[in-house]
C-alpha cells in the first residue's frame, strides 16, 4: 500500500475505523477545531493534515486539493493556522491509536519492548532540531508509543509507558540510575548496554565497584555475570548537575546483574539487567539484548518509506504538528498493511464492534503448543556483529524467534 494514499477516497473510510470513536470531541477538547468555519468537521481537518504530512504538497496545494474535492473550502494561510493549532490533538490521536499496542498478550508474563530515539533535522540545520522517542514491540515490528521533543529532550526510561512484567531493552543511552529505578518501580525489567561513565555500580555490601577490576575475568568464549547494586541519586539539584554525592544519601538501592561477553575482536560487551537469575540466565540476557536492533529497523522504515526526516521546515509553528501527523499516518498504516489479531475478511475494525468481545473469544496459545521453540536457539546473524561491536547493518530477528525466546524465559 502506498502510504501517500492514506487520505484518498478509497482508503479514508477504512482509516477512520482505526481512529478513536471520539476523535471529533478530542479536536474540540484540544482546541484544534472549535469553530467549523469553512471546515465541515474534524474528519475533513485530519484528512487535510495527513495529505500535507504524507505528500510533497504545500499547504496552498493541499487547500486547493481540498477545495476541488469538496472536502473543505479553505485557503493556504487558513490551513496553516489549523495545522499549527492541531498539535495537541494529533498527539492525542497518536496516543489513542497506539494504545492497543501496549497491552501485553495473554499468558506471557515476560513481554519484550525496545526503546530508542532518533534525531530529525530540517533544511539548513546545524544540529539536532527534534528527537522522536519510540517504544516498540519486537515480536510484531510495530511501535507502541511515541513522543516528539526538541533537542533538549534526552533519552530515558522515565518517558515511556511500561507495564508490570515487561522487559524493556535499550542501548547505552538508557543505562541511567533514575531511568532504571523508574522501570523497576513500575514492576518492569531492564536489559540495557552499560555506560560505565553514566552510572555508579556497587558491590552487594554497598561499596563502589568498577568494571576495570574484573575485565580479566571475562572468558574468551561465553558469558559471565556479577551481582551488583545500583544506587539511585537523591532528587536534589546537586545530583542533576553531575556533581559527586555520597552513597549514604542514595534514595533507593536497585539489585541488578552485570553480564559480559567478548566479541571475536576481544571487545567486551557489558549488559546491565534487573532480571533475576531464576528468570533468565546470563546467556539468555545477552541474547535478549540483541533483539534491541529491531527498533533500528523501525526507524529505517519510517525514514526511508515515510521520509520522516524530510522536514519541510526546521522550527516553524507547524514543524512538530508535521512530525506528529507523519507518526499518526505510520501508526494507521501499520494496521492497514498488516492487520493483526483475529483474522478478519474485512481487513479493518467494523464500526460498533467492541474489541473486548474479540478479546474474550481469543484462545491464548499455551506453552505446550510452543514447546518445540524451546530447543531452537536464536539465529547467529542478528544484533551483535560476529567480528566485534554492534553491526552497522542490523539483521532481522523474526517474530517467531522473539516469541520463542519469550516463551523460554517464561518457562
Amino acid at each position: 500500500m502506498d502510504i501517500q494514499q492514506l487520505h484518498s477516497d478509497e482508503l479514508w473510510p477504512y482509516l477512520l475505523a482505526y481512529l478513536p470513536s471520539n476523535y471529533a470531541e478530542l479536536a474540540y477538547e484540544h482546541a484544534a477545531l472549535q469553530r467549523c468555519r469553512h471546515v465541515p468537521d474534524a474528519g475533513a481537518l485530519l484528512r487535510m493534515i495527513l495529505a500535507y504530512a504524507v505528500t510533497d504538497l504545500s499547504l496552498k496545494d493541499v487547500a486547493a486539493w481540498a477545495t476541488a474535492g469538496h472536502i473543505a473550502d479553505v485557503s493556504g494561510p487558513a490551513l496553516f493556522y489549523r495545522v499549527r493549532d492541531a498539535e495537541a490533538w494529533l498527539a492525542a490521536l497518536l496516543a489513542a491509536v497506539l494504545a492497543r499496542e501496549v497491552a501485553p498478550p495473554p499468558r506471557l508474563t515476560l513481554q519484550a519492548r525496545v526503546v530508542d530515539a532518533t534525531v530529525l533535522t530540517g533544511p539548513g540545520a546545524t544540529g539536532t532540531e527534534w528527537r522522536v522517542h519510540l517504544l516498540m514491540n519486537p515480536a510484531t515490528g510495530r511501535f507502541c508509543a511515541a513522543e516528539v521533543t526538541d533537542a533538549t529532550g534526552g533519552e530515558g526510561l522515565t518517558r515511556h509507558p511500561l507495564t508490570p512484567g515487561e522487559v524493556v531493552l535499550g542501548d547505552r543511552g538508557y543505562a541511567h540510575a533514575r531511568g532504571i529505578a523508574s522501570a523497576v518501580n513500575r514492576e518492569a525489567h531492564v536489559v540495557a548496554r552499560l555506560n560505565p561513565y553514566a552510572i555508579r555500580l556497587c558491590r552487594p555490601d554497598r561499596t563502589i565497584w568498577s568494571i576495570d577490576s574484573v575485565q580479566d575475568q571475562v572468558p574468551l568464549v561465553g558469558g559471565v555475570e556479577w551481582e551488583i547494586l545500583i544506587p539511585i541519586p537523591p532528587d536534589t539539584p546537586a545530583t542533576h548537575s553531575h556533581k559527586p554525592w555520597p552513597l549514604a544519601k542514595a534514595s533507593q538501592w536497585v539489585p541488578a546483574r552485570l553480564c559480559a561477553a567478548r566479541t571475536r575482536t576481544q571487545e567486551i560487551i557489558w549488559v546491565l539487567t534487573t532480571l533475576s537469575p531464576a528468570v533468565a540466565s546470563t546467556r539468555q540476557c545477552l541474547e535478549l539484548y540483541r533483539v534491541r536492533w529491531q527498533v533500528e529497523l523501525v526507524f529505517k522504515r519510517l525514514k526511508s518509506l515515510l521520509d520522516l526526516d524530510a522536514l519541510p521546515s526546521r522550527q516553524g509553528p507547524t514543524a512538530r504538528s508535521w512530525v506528529l501527523a507523519r507518526l499518526l499516518a505510520a501508526a494507521l498504516a501499520q494496521h492497514l498493511v498488516h492487520p493483526s489479531g483475529v483474522f478478519s475478511p474485512w481487513g479493518y475494525p467494523l464500526p460498533g464492534a467492541g474489541r473486548e468481545v474479540i478479546a474474550q473469544c481469543v484462545v491464548p496459545i499455551s506453552h505446550d503448543a510452543l514447546g518445540a521453540a524451546h530447543d531452537h536457539p536464536w539465529p547467529v546473524d542478528g544484533g551483535m556483529h560476529p567480528h566485534g561491536g554492534e553491526s552497522a547493518t542490523p539483521k532481522c530477528i523474526t517474530a517467531e524467534a522473539a516469541t520463542a525466546t519469550a516463551t523460554r524465559l517464561d518457562s
